[in-house]
């Protein structure tokens, strides 16, 4: 770093589980934080919606604007008629969930954040308990990893560095996928299988571990719930019947059941992307049961972890401003943006149409599901709209007011890691640019305006950081400023459950009562009085049919973030355009060659890509890599226009990976 500008930025060499490395997005990260695009000054719409024409505006003049149009529609229409915006775009936990200070105070409508989690939480919840799970480190003491539903090459790059490590000492590989991706390509043994047929998969692998004699009877009686059941439930999931449901051979089926029937120190890496499927959270639940057959939590390498969140245990109150909720406030399904824009009754449950937005960390202009209903929404001459954001993305396009926001180098905040127990502090190292401000400062000015009471607007962020940490017993400021992290890392008897799984019977759960799954949620969904008790497949996704003959997965690109670096150079050059992966087989049929361009369609609307050849996914399903923005497509519709935001079972989510359409050569009228 010179003249307050940063270079390529490095990991920590002495981090015990990065060991230095970092994915080769936040590595260029000066291409985004020095970027000549970046927003520097507030700004305020001056012509019709979208049609980006703006003028600069002072701080102050925005904040007053933004005050007003919120205490309006709260005069017109009460308090619910706002909604706070918001996700994961900011990681820190006092720039991130800071706004939720705000939306309590207020009683502003809450937030059900259904984006990202909540199918894959709840269903690891299902027989977990809690989520943690084994030490990611340990998969360096594996025998076999199994990695399941996801793409760390593109995702987590550490998992591969520990990969490797358990592989100078031998060690298996194992990859489950719906498509040939750059980590399955580094596997011993490929799982390539339909998608949304996981459950089916797991459900078959546990047949053959019972009918083989590779169930450990002793470890489930003493930590499971109940074994006999499951046994007897899964007599006639053979590999036969898995194989016509997944596309496998029974072959390939009965190899990988043995791989891990076979291996006491089999650490399973089970991913997000296999549960964003209507069907996710009961897959996620059947994968998960597998070491909990096998006995392998009970062994140093063995096991299985989805996330570590739940390892750190930290007091938000004060961050979030707890003691303001108002359990009485409704709550708004994130994923259903669109719908609740367009005041579809149901979502809006039984309260006012939201009048006013404010929205921090997030762009669902370009990631929420059924994009033509989103930009409707966001048409709306009636809705102010105020986006505090780094770029002028195509929410930002949309609002009435635009604020300039750091970047993670440009304030001080703490971060919870998924992967690792680390609870790390990341320091204000650079000043922001032009008027950028912390989205803090922001939600404290801006609560000076509408009369949102809280001491946590009277703090600073080092203040808040410190009396959360004192709270939690994590040790506090001064502390993590020294040591850069605090190791928060169970005791190994802990990480593995050998005390006892997280529900109140210490034991595994088989079966589940769906409903009772211990998932922050308003309640269950209807639809998850049906969901499968004992491990199955649940044939609940969006299946394709003489219309659409084709299932779509929308998977991360390796150097786009969902819709985050899809502005830098780097990131754009090397994923060059929205493209569909498409078996050469079903190209053939449909007269479509490679670089052809194709037009993706069903009823929610079409989408236009150029067609990329490959063989390595099933016939039938096609792949898009990365949330490309809407105006990447010729006509304007980007890839989630495609996609159900129909809520998932149990209690919501966003069916990303689930998508039924049709393909046709060429690009037609296409309306976004």
């Amino acid at each position: 770093m010179s003249d307050g500008r940063i270079g390529r930025v490095r990991g920590a060499k002495d981090h015990p589980y990065t060991l230095g490395v970092i994915c080769e997005k936040v590595a260029r990260y000066a291409e985004r934080i020095h970027h000549p695009d970046r927003l520097l000054h507030p700004m305020q719409r001056v012509g019709a919606k979208g049609d980006g024409e703006w003028r600069r505006i002072s701080w102050e003049a925005a904040l007053d604007e933004t005050a007003e149009a919120l205490l309006k529609a709260e005069a017109r229409s009460g308090a619910e008629a706002v909604w706070p915006y918001y996700y994961a775009g900011t990681m820190g936990l006092v720039q991130r969930d800071g706004i939720n200070r705000l939306r309590h105070a207020k009683r502003y409508s809450r937030q059900h954040s259904t984006i990202c989690i909540s199918l894959s939480w709840s269903g690891w919840l299902a027989g977990v308990g809690a989520v943690r799970g084994v030490d990611s480190r340990e998969m360096a003491d594996a025998d076999l990893i199994v990695i399941w539903g996801t793409n760390p090459v593109h995702t987590q790059v550490n998992v591969m560095t520990q990969v490797a490590a358990a592989r100078k000492r031998g060690a298996r590989l194992a990859v489950v996928d719906v498509y040939d991706t750059a980590t399955m390509k580094q596997a011993d043994i490929p799982v390539l299988i339909r998608p949304g047929t996981d459950g089916a998969l797991a459900c078959a692998v546990m047949h053959c571990l019972f009918r083989d004699g590779a169930a450990d009877w002793e470890y489930m009686r003493r930590y499971a719930d109940d074994p006999d059941a499951l046994a007897a439930h899964l007599a006639d999931k053979t590999p036969a019947w898995a194989a016509a449901i997944t596309g496998m051979a029974v072959e390939e089926i009965e190899a990988f059941a043995r791989a891990i029937g076979s291996t006491k120190r089999a650490f399973f890496r089970i991913g997000y992307g296999f549960t964003r499927s209507r069907n996710g959270a009961s897959n996620m639940h059947a994968v998960s049961c597998i070491p909990a057959v096998t006995g392998a939590w009970a062994h140093r390498g063995g096991g299985a972890l989805h996330s570590g969140s739940g390892l750190f245990r930290l007091d938000k109150s004060l961050i979030e401003g707890h003691d303001a909720i108002d359990s009485a406030t409704r709550q708004l399904d994130q994923s259903r943006i669109g719908a609740i824009l367009c005041g579809e009754a149901a979502d809006l449950h039984g309260g006012p149409p939201v009048a006013a937005l404010f929205i921090q960390n997030t762009n669902p202009v370009s990631v929420c599901p059924e994009q033509a209903l989103v930009k409707r929404g966001f048409s709306r001459e009636d809705l102010f709209t105020c986006v505090h954001e780094q770029f002028m993305t195509e929410t930002a396009e949309m609002a009435d007011i635009v604020l300039p926001a750091t970047m993670f180098l440009e304030h001080d905040d703490i971060y919870q890691a998924a992967a690792h127990p680390s609870l790390m502090f990341g320091p204000k190292l650079v000043e922001a640019p032009g008027e950028c401000r912390s989205n803090h400062w922001v939600l404290a000015e801006l609560a000076k305006r509408v009369g949102a009471e809280h001491r946590g607007f009277h703090m600073t962020e080092r203040e808040i950081i410190d009396e959360t940490l004192k709270a939690s017993g994590r040790g506090d400021l001064a502390q993590i400023e020294r040591d850069r992290w605090i190791d928060c890392t169970p005791r190994f008897e802990d990480a593995h459950f050998l005390n006892g799984f997280a529900h109140a019977d210490r034991r595994f759960h088989f079966r589940v009562d769906w409903a009772r799954v211990p998932f922050p949620s308003p309640g269950a969904l209807a639809h998850a009085a049906v969901m499968p008790a004992l491990p199955d497949h649940w044939a609940a996704t969006e299946e394709a049919d003489a219309a659409h003959p084709f299932r779509l997965v929308t998977a991360p690109a390796r150097t786009f973030l969902n819709s985050s670096f899809t502005e830098t150079p780097g990131s754009v050059g090397r994923e060059r355009r929205p493209e569909a992966l498409l078996h050469p087989d079903d190209a053939s049929v449909l007269a479509v060659g490679d670089g052809d361009p194709v037009t993706l369609g069903n009823a929610r609307g079409e989408v236009r890509l150029h067609a990329r050849l490959f063989d390595g996914a099933r016939r039938g399903v096609v792949i898009a890599e990365g949330i490309w923005p809407n105006k990447a497509h010729a006509g304007g519709a980007g890839i989630n226009t495609l996609v159900g935001a129909d809520a998932s079972a149990p209690f919501g989510g966003a069916a990303f990976h689930d998508t039924s359409v049709w393909i046709r050569k060429g690009w037609g009228e296409c309306s976004s």
